[in-house]
């Protein structure tokens, strides 16, 4: 059902099911009360056997007991008065009970009819247009810039260009942000790793830096540096290697520079893009972080403790006070987090959401805490969390742990290229083609679970051309239809120009659809619904569940009927279907930021 279909039947079904309810035992008027009809919606779902009908409602079960009779019975009763309802004349064709206590309801063509039309005619269906739309700032990735992006990385980025892509569908403003932690002890390693490397220090020589970076990549910026090199960043920054080796300073500066572009541009292959980048070390130079501090010491929530200044953040639900500012004078990473925060409530979104590993998990509580202390109104859940949990890459059956460039972990870059067919041993680069079918693999892997869930990434399967492979699996659903209509001497967009047929169609030659079709459509009818709770539920991985079986309805369907048969009716009908699906494959995977080939 389009949107507004499928909300104009919901009133219609509530007002006469509530009618019916109140008649058949208006003593019992109270056990329907609003949270029971808030939840009509999640109470429809599809049938096990589509020989049921297209949808089934539950709500008997639900409502047998306080009606002091058993499910079936009051089932039976509701699928007789909805059956004889004028009002859902239109859309249901029949309603019938089902045990232990459904009420099963199917559809009349005409609906089947419209849904079709709009899967093929309506660029935005699923979408939503908001009058006066909510800003979000979705802030993802912010990789430290002391190496190259690892996998974890690549799952936020997966993860966050998703979320922000199905946001917008919903009429989101989504501004999207990278945050780099640019200062601090980290930072430091890596100039003095790089100082080392420069002059002449290999990692495994008992003077190289202890804490320092090991990865191969640390003597490729020491040598871009003594030669000079001009780096150029995403957000405009430019800076030019000194080759001076007693310039710390200088080298630290080049570092990230280097590192940041770097990251640029394993997200620029990823298909991966920000509106705003944001420095960690803006807020020491504008003297903002300096300001906070002496604002929560204002707030009567600071105090000092053997030397250090605490934030007494156990007053606003934190497990224990944080060290703000050490006895050495440094400040604790959360400091800046707050600081960062209020700048982003201040820009005035409605709502930030950060997608961070689940090692932050301790951050959330105390940088909530340290905006509550500031006392400017931010909401207790400011900002929202998607927390992650890490990677693990097999292999030939084996986890692979490092990387040879970075020396510690395996990069995103890696894990692209393994995914687009070639090895460590190739030394060819990647073509164009190989890298989008790399970059395709990993963005569907790495959002097709639940972020809070472990993930496998296994190279092995995704570069295999099988039904388990999933990015597989609903790409070869799309060429497949491709493939059809190909065979049938039109193609998608000679289909949907003729999509205003689809109601004389149905109207002529009654009812023609099978099992398997209304299956397909009714999963496309679920399109809507799907993009509203990804959305409200920061749940990408919905959108890569909803894809696998829509490319499995679909299939089950090609395998069950014969497209191009000799009556043009059927053929004709088939024909829409299959153009519908290969409509809604496209948009689902372009959400994904995933490409849809026509042939494989």
């Amino acid at each position: 059902m389009t949107p507004i279909f499928r909300q104009r039947f919901l009133n219609d079904f509530r007002h006469e099911l509530v009618k019916v309810l109140h008649e058949l035992a208006p003593e019992q008027s109270s056990a329907l009360e609003p949270t029971t009809l808030e939840q009509l919606d999640e109470s429809l779902q599809s049938p096990k056997q589509t020989s049921h009908g297209d949808l089934a409602c539950n709500i008997a079960m639900r409502l047998a007991k306080p009606y002091g009779q058993t499910p079936m019975v009051l089932a039976t009763a509701l699928a007789g008065a909805l059956s004889q309802s004028p009002v859902l004349a239109s859309t249901i064709e029949k309603a019938s009970a089902a045990a232990p206590g459904f009420v099963n309801l199917r559809f009349k063509d005409a609906v089947y009819a419209q849904l079709i039309f709009s899967c093929l005619a309506e660029p935005d269906f699923g979408c939503l247009v908001q009058k006066h739309p909510p800003e979000v700032i979705l802030e993802f990735v912010s990789a430290n810039p002391t190496g190259p992006l690892h996998v974890g990385h690549g799952r936020q980025a997966a993860l966050g260009d998703c979320l922000a892509a199905v946001l917008q569908t919903q009429g989101y403003r989504v501004t999207r942000e990278f945050y780099y932690n640019d200062a601090g002890a980290q930072i430091n390693n890596l100039a003095i790793s790089v100082q080392a490397r420069a002059k002449g220090l290999a990692p495994h020589d008992p003077a190289f830096p202890q804490d320092g970076y090991r990865g191969d990549y640390i003597l490729d910026i020491a040598k871009a540096y003594q030669e000079g090199e001009t780096i150029h960043t995403a957000d405009g920054l430019q800076i030019t290697g000194a080759g001076s080796l007693e310039d710390l300073d200088a080298i630290r500066q080049f570092a990230v520079a280097y590192l940041r572009r770097e990251q640029d541009l394993d997200l620029k292959t990823f298909g991966v893009r920000f509106d705003r980048f944001s420095l960690e070390s803006s807020l020491y130079a504008d003297g903002h972080v300096g300001a906070v501090i002496d604002r929560l010491v204002a707030s009567g929530d600071a105090y000092e403790n053997e030397g250090a200044l605490w934030l007494a953040t156990t007053r606003y639900g934190d497990d224990k006070d944080r060290v703000m500012r050490k006895s050495d004078g440094g400040i604790t990473y959360f400091v800046p987090d707050v600081a960062y925060h209020e700048q982003k409530f201040k820009r005035g979104c409605s709502r930030a959401i950060n997608i961070q590993g689940s090692d932050h998990h301790g951050t959330v509580a105390r940088v909530r805490a340290g905006l509550q202390a500031l006392n400017i109104g931010v909401p207790k859940t400011f900002p929202e969390y998607l927390l992650h949990k890490m990677v693990t890459v097999m292999r030939q059956g084996h986890e692979v742990k490092i990387s040879k460039r970075a020396g510690q972990y395996v990069t995103l870059r890696d894990l692209i290229v393994w995914s687009s067919g070639l090895g460590e041993t190739d030394v060819t680069q990647p073509t164009p083609e190989q890298l989008q079918k790399g970059r395709d693999t990993v963005r569907f892997f790495l959002v097709s679970r639940k972020p809070d869930t472990e993930f496998v990434f296994d190279v092995d399967l995704a570069v295999s051309q099988t039904d388990e492979n999933p990015v597989y699996y609903v790409q070869y659903a799309h060429a497949r239809c491709c493939s059809v209509l190909a065979q049938a001497q039109t193609s998608v967009e000679l289909v949907v120009d003729q999509a205003h047929e689809i109601d004389r169609l149905f109207q002529a030659q009654g009812a023609l659809l099978q099992d398997k079709e209304r299956c397909l459509c009714l999963r496309m009818a679920e399109f809507p619904r799907l993009l509203g709770q990804a959305a409200h539920d920061c749940a990408p991985h919905l959108l890569a569940f909803y894809l696998r079986d829509l490319a499995a309805d679909f299939h089950g369907f090609y395998n069950a009927h014969r497209v191009l048969v000799d009556d043009a009716s059927t053929r004709q009908l088939r024909l829409f279907l299959v153009a519908a699906t290969a409509v809604m494959l496209r948009r689902g995977l372009g959400i994904l930021g995933v490409s849809s080939p026509d042939r494989m």
